[in-house]
């Protein structure tokens, strides 16, 4: 059983087939998702909503994508505060700083990254976190934020992890579970396999970022949830651990960071 972290299942990438991708998905033993409405506009966030009201296997994260933090207004504050409500979301993001393609001022991602922390804990809800540019920068940025905001007292996700292994531990000090996407299976994983290998498994999740980073054998395809097996795959063999140990461990702890139900 696999728990998908993170995907973005509610894109326009996957309207003419969602519920085959959710289907294949879940024959490929992926038992939960968490569908992340951020990236693809704001107004978009409640697309995520939507789908987790008429899927029980799948939950809801809805924020303010780093590349979209200059488009926040007054309108999309509140409608992000009304979802945040709702029963099905479980999470605020994904949010972050991207100083890699700077869709956004760095000052206004810092602001509005600022605000999504202080937003997930006043309402006692973890933050997945897209963190991408050349360290130091945008990852000590992001940490000095969450220390301000979240005053110890927010958990959540590194997503989509491909930092180094220094930083990892640091993350994991200040509250943080770290996923693997399919960049972890890539033939060159630019070290990553060997920051997967040492972390503590209690600590780890596995993603696909779908439709986004297809694993090994599927890149330049769509991908979809049902791979999410083969970057828990990759994760159990660096880690010389049986793979149904591995798959309970990330299903596990996606249970316990979400809060969505009894850890398995």
């Amino acid at each position: 059983m696999w728990f998908d972290s993170h995907c973005h299942v509610s894109a326009d990438e996957f309207a003419e087939d969602r519920d085959e991708v959710i289907t294949r998905a879940s024959e490929h033993g992926v038992i939960g998702f968490i569908a992340i409405g951020s990236g693809y506009g704001i107004a978009q966030n409640a697309r995520a909503v939507e789908l987790a009201e008429r899927d029980p296997r799948i939950y809801a994260a809805v924020g303010v994508h780093p590349h979209e933090a200059a488009s926040l207004d007054a309108a999309g504050r509140a409608a992000l505060d009304a979802l945040l409500e709702h029963p099905r979301v479980v999470a605020v993001g994904e949010s972050g700083l991207d100083y890699h393609y700077m869709n956004s001022p760095r000052d206004v991602q810092r602001e509005v990254f600022a605000e999504q922390v202080a937003s997930a804990r006043a309402r006692d809800l973890p933050v997945s976190i897209h963190v991408r540019g050349d360290e130091p920068d945008a990852f000590a940025e992001m940490l000095d934020i969450w220390a301000a905001e979240g005053r110890g007292e927010v958990s959540g996700v590194l997503h989509c992890y491909t930092g180094t292994l220094e930083f990892a531990r640091r993350a994991l000090d200040a509250n943080f579970y770290i996923s693997f996407s399919g960049i972890l299976t890539f033939k060159n994983d630019r070290g990553l396999r060997g920051v997967a290998a040492a972390l503590p498994l209690d600590r780890l999740m596995v993603e696909t970022d779908a439709p986004l980073l297809a694993p090994e054998g599927f890149r330049g395809r769509r991908n979809e949830p049902a791979h999410v097996a083969l970057v828990g795959e990759t994760l159990a063999r660096v880690r010389d651990l049986p793979t149904d140990q591995v798959a309970r461990a990330t299903t596990h702890n996606a249970r316990t960071l979400f809060r969505i139900g009894a850890a398995t």
